[in-house]
């Protein structure tokens, strides 16, 4: 596990506004990703009856939406162990099958970073 101390400061960034977007808004999961001009985008889990999205997809609909062609990273703040594979597919589809996804425990503890492929 790493310290987010120990971070670039840009992916200590995404890790920190993941942590808020789910401290904010009380829901399962945060997550943050930015794009390759520097732009970040923030969410949190949606859960409405008629449409429900993890907080990393819904971080990369909305890069998609403002117009974001690219990835540099994504992070998601959550309990469970490991992104899902369509967390990692939205991240791929966006950002390609390199682009690093930092999955952190609620404390902003790194669990692990896997890449989106």
């Amino acid at each position: 596990m790493t310290q987010s101390t120990d971070l670039d400061p840009e992916d200590r960034k995404i890790i920190t506004l993941a942590r808020s977007a789910r401290a904010r808004n009380g829901v399962p999961e945060g997550a943050a990703v930015r794009d390759d001009t520097g732009r970040t985008y923030v969410a949190g889990t949606v859960g409405l009856d008629s449409l429900k999205l993890s907080a990393l997809r819904t971080a990369v609909a909305m890069a998609v939406a403002s117009g974001a062609t690219s990835l540099e990273a994504a992070a998601v703040v959550t309990d469970a162990e490991a992104p899902s594979e369509e967390d990692r597919a939205a991240v791929r589809d966006l950002g390609g099958p390199g682009t690093p996804v930092l999955v952190a425990a609620p404390d902003g503890t790194v669990r692990q970073t896997v890449t989106a492929g």
